[in-house]
């Protein structure tokens, strides 16, 4: 099942109405599917297990929500995090520290020592300076920080741009060429125990080839390194794994990429860290909305949903596609455009697509939407941040409140001297 299903003319998630949620907590809303997280998390889990030592750490940048993290630690998932709130995001979501991975390119001294005096399983260096630094705060607390160098493959990954971490001109990582002769100098470091090397070389991946050709080149990596006297027992493979978001789109299988995982490091010997995000939660979530006009257009009708680019920058950002559905559809169809009532010419969902027809009232969703949506909402045109609604089975609960633009203003200060 996908778990988001019609059911007497209207669709579900699981088994709750979508008009009963929306009723409820109003409009847009983001709903996840409970039963959906825990299938992807339990088949990534099955699709490497025959790999034996893995350590499986969820992306939360791809949906933090304390709730979502909580299912996925209850399946046995640690945490990727790569700023100090998701950090403390994944502690308060119930994440054992030794199960978290730290990445990302710019971790401050402050996000560091929070890392170390937490005590996480790793961090996951973008920079031999970052190591030193990383040593010296550990030495001067009596601690060896757990860590790995991330490196930077060369590869492309055959996706958007924006979501390329792999290739030479990218900010992440360092070039692998280079890892060598930086493993010697921070090797051996009172107070760092670098003990790996980590890789990611994008995201929404459709094929296993890169990926193929990036884990090559680090298991080179790993033989000369321990050629060099290097102990190795951590390699950290990343994420990346896409999902359909278009009608025909075929994503790899978690069981395939553990196949062909398996058929790559076979020998290393070496715990294998994965750091699945998008595979986990995309297809687990919807954003639904009300349509709030059709109004015409040149070539096309435009359907105005209440929705908007604030809340799913996904479109706007990367030209994504996202399936638009009426949640009671009445078995035609209509060519239009979805837009959104931000003041911007990007704030468009859909361009002249074939779609559920829908009037002004109507409810209908935007699929696929578990990943990389509430998580990347603003208040742009002071709108209120989107709620989030978690489904399991026959009940619902919001697992994130609507924040009003009276909550933002009132952080806000206007000085005496303006008054």
């Amino acid at each position: 099942m996908n778990h988001f299903e019609l059911i007497d003319g209207e669709m579900h998630v699981e088994n709750v109405p979508i008009s009963a949620i929306a009723q409820a907590v109003g409009t847009p809303v983001y709903a996840y599917s409970a039963a959906r997280l825990r299938e992807n998390a339990r088949a990534f889990r099955d699709g490497v297990a025959p790999l034996g030592r893995v350590h499986l750490a969820f992306a939360i940048k791809a949906n933090p929500n304390l709730a979502v993290v909580r299912l996925l630690a209850n399946e046995g998932f640690g945490a990727d995090v790569v700023s100090g709130g998701e950090l403390a995001r994944a502690m308060a979501a119930g994440v054992a520290a030794k199960d978290i991975v730290f990445s990302g390119v710019g971790k401050s001294r402050a996000e560091l020592i929070q890392g170390l005096e937490a005590g996480i399983g790793q961090f996951n260096l973008e920079l031999e300076e970052e190591g030193v630094v990383l040593a010296a705060l550990a030495a001067e607390r009596g601690l060896r920080a757990p860590a790995a160098l991330r490196v930077n493959p060369d590869v492309d990954a055959g996706t958007h741009a924006k979501i390329s971490t792999g290739k030479a001109e990218n900010k992440f990582g360092l070039p692998i060429d280079e890892a060598p002769a930086i493993f010697d100098r921070l090797g051996g470091l009172e107070g760092l125990n670098l003990r790996g090397v980590a890789v990611h070389i994008g995201s929404q991946l459709l094929g296993l080839a890169p990926l193929e050709a990036a884990f090559e080149r680090v298991g080179r990596l790993v033989a000369d390194l321990r050629a060099a006297g290097h102990t190795i027992t951590h390699v950290d493979l990343g994420g990346g794994l896409g999902v359909a978001y278009r009608p025909g789109e075929t994503p790899p299988t978690p069981a395939a990429f553990g196949e062909m995982v398996a058929r790559v490091t076979k020998g290393w010997d070496v715990e294998l860290m994965f750091e699945p995000g998008r595979v986990i939660a995309g297809d687990a979530g919807v954003l639904v909305t009300e349509v709030l006009w059709v109004k015409p257009g040149v070539t096309h009708p435009w359907v105005i949903v209440d929705a908007a680019m604030n809340d799913l920058a996904r479109v706007a950002l990367y030209d994504a596609y996202h399936g638009f559905a009426a949640v009671k559809p009445s078995g035609k169809t209509m060519v239009a455009n979805v837009a959104g009532p931000v003041c911007e010419s990007s704030d468009v969902f859909v361009k002249g697509r074939e779609i559920d027809a829908v009037k002004g009232g109507d409810l209908a969703v935007l699929q696929t939407a578990g990943a990389y949506g509430a998580t990347m909402a603003s208040t742009y045109n002071s709108r209120p941040l989107v709620p989030e609604v978690l489904v399991s089975g026959d009940r619902f609960e919001v697992v994130a409140k609507r924040i009003a633009a009276e909550h933002i203003m009132a952080e806000e200060h206007v000085p005496d001297w303006l008054k």
